[in-house]
């Protein structure tokens, strides 16, 4: 189908991972272009009835998750820092490859994977980097390896009949977000958020909005994004330590204010994974380590990314800016504040 009769017709299309932020903007912003979305999720969301709800480890599910649809966008994944091998080979790996065959033997006609810069990440510096080919030997941490594991698998099940393309958002943020700004701001108010390096290094960044529109132009422009891996990105490269403190003020927290060596933070990322580990992560308050190699990595390390081959064959540019993403971010932790303030009245 091509774009223009994408856009003319509306479509059957299941979203995996719809409880999740960037998931369930995909499936309001299909809903909005006059799509028929059923998603696919663990959880029950409040008064939807268009849901199967399952995991990818359940084939009948999936199974039932895919019967008579047009398209499918895939999001669900373990996403963490930590945890052990064979839960992420469960889930990114084996999960998907079910959902794709089950999706093809369906009778799906496109499938657009939601996957992360990371499957290509080896720990070298990346400067205006194109996408670069998924490396699940040597991408950094179990969630990059899976998931490179995964694209690979996805793109190599692309066929006429059968459409596959990855899309590749980079370091997604925005309201409501738990990962990067919910950690972010708790761990400034906290007093436990310093910069490494200085918060010197460039990195580029997307903004939830520009993100969910990316996916759902995937799937519109799949004719053109058939076969490929595209990265996303605002395109607006900042030292990391500027993005933080805008991310900090918008919240009303502190923005850091000492700083670590890179060199220091990645070998101490590696020894607490480590502990975490022996310790079992179930056991402990936190699920996450305070600190890993992946994210000293990311976090002191240049990552940012050539936009123009993604725009083009996408026929899209990001419709909202760093700034005006910061200046929505503090509109968020205001109506927050003062719809605290009124329950405590």
């Amino acid at each position: 189908m091509s774009e223009a009769q994408f856009a003319s017709r509306p479509r059957r299309v299941l979203v995996t991972g719809a409880s999740g932020l960037l998931g369930g903007k995909v499936a309001a912003l299909l809903r909005a272009r006059g799509h028929a979305v059923r998603t696919f999720q663990r959880r029950p969301s409040a008064g939807s009835t268009a849901e199967v709800l399952g995991s990818l480890g359940d084939a009948a599910a999936v199974h039932r998750a895919v019967a008579d649809m047009d398209a499918v966008i895939h999001l669900a994944a373990k996403v963490s820092f930590t945890g052990p091998w064979d839960e992420f080979v469960a889930t990114n790996i084996t999960g998907t490859t079910t959902l794709l065959e089950e999706a093809r033997d369906a009778g799906v006609r496109d499938l657009v994977f939601v996957s992360s810069p990371s499957v290509a990440h080896v720990g070298a510096a990346l400067a205006g980097a194109g996408a670069g080919v998924a490396d699940p030997e040597r991408a950094r941490g179990h969630y990059a390896r899976s998931k490179a594991a995964a694209e690979l698998a996805a793109l190599a099940a692309d066929s006429p009949g059968f459409r596959v393309a990855a899309i590749r958002p980079h370091v997604v943020w925005g309201p409501g977000d738990t990962q990067l700004v919910g950690r972010v701001v708790a761990r400034a108010r906290a007093g436990r958020l310093p910069l490494l390096d200085a918060g010197a290094a460039l990195i580029d960044t997307t903004y939830i909005d520009n993100a969910a529109e990316a996916i759902v132009r995937g799937l519109e422009r799949m004719d053109h994004a058939r076969g490929q891996a595209l990265v996303v990105t605002n395109g607006e490269p900042r030292p990391v330590g500027e993005l933080i403190g805008g991310i900090c003020r918008a919240a009303g927290a502190p923005a850091p204010a000492w700083s670590v060596p890179g060199w220091l933070a990645r070998g101490a990322g590696s020894a607490i994974e480590r502990i975490w580990t022996a310790a079992g992560t179930r056991n402990l308050v936190h699920d996450e380590p305070p600190m890993t190699r992946f994210l000293a990595e990311q976090l002191s390390t240049a990552h940012w990314f050539d936009q123009r081959h993604t725009r083009a064959v996408l026929d899209w540019k990001p419709a909202v800016s760093i700034d005006e993403g910061l200046a929505r971010l503090a509109m968020h932790y205001g109506e927050a504040d003062t719809g605290a303030n009124r329950r405590e009245l």
